[in-house]
């Protein structure tokens, strides 16, 4: 299944970045689905992924981000003496899983608790992309106003600044 992305291409600016996460999304329909893991939304800002991950221990796992992808890997140190094994039935098998992270979105901590591991994950949003308000002043408080006129915009390429108007009392 291949998506078309060509008709968002033409009205949409930035977007090139989508096509690359739905085309590797795509290609990772085969991927291995151990260890089982959780994706929770924690606040309007805040992601958990918790991942089963019985048999490891903290030293045994890698955390990292790169290219806007977070890999977290698994590898098993030699195994502990525990006698004749009959049968194993939890999976010690080294692993490793890829998460795309979203634009400013970072990984914030992760702590491990009765074999699960839990990673958080926050959303951040720069402050040049933040809402900003614009104050609008009145040209009787004296402020300048600034106008930008087509036919002199084609001209300098700048916006023009005028004086402020004169209140006829």
């Amino acid at each position: 299944m291949t998506y078309d992305f060509t008709p968002l291409f033409r009205t949409a600016i930035g977007f090139d970045r989508l096509a690359q996460v739905m085309d590797s999304a795509a290609r990772a329909n085969g991927t291995p689905s151990y260890p089982p893991y959780d994706i929770a939304k924690t606040g309007n800002d805040s992601y958990a992924l918790t991942m089963a991950v019985a048999g490891f221990g903290p030293e045994d796992i890698e955390l990292v981000v790169q290219d806007s992808t977070l890999v977290v890997s698994g590898r098993v140190g030699a195994p502990t003496a525990e006698g004749e094994v009959l049968h194993r039935g939890i999976a010690r098998r080294a692993f490793e899983r890829r998460f795309a992270l979203a634009d400013h979105v970072e990984v914030t901590g992760a702590d491990m608790h009765n074999g699960l591991l839990r990673i958080t994950v926050r959303q951040i949003v720069p402050e040049a992309l933040k809402p900003r308000r614009i104050p609008v002043r009145s040209a009787e408080s004296g402020a300048v106003q600034f106008h930008n006129r087509p036919a002199e915009a084609g001209q300098s390429g700048a916006a023009e600044e005028t004086a402020p108007v004169a209140s006829a009392a």
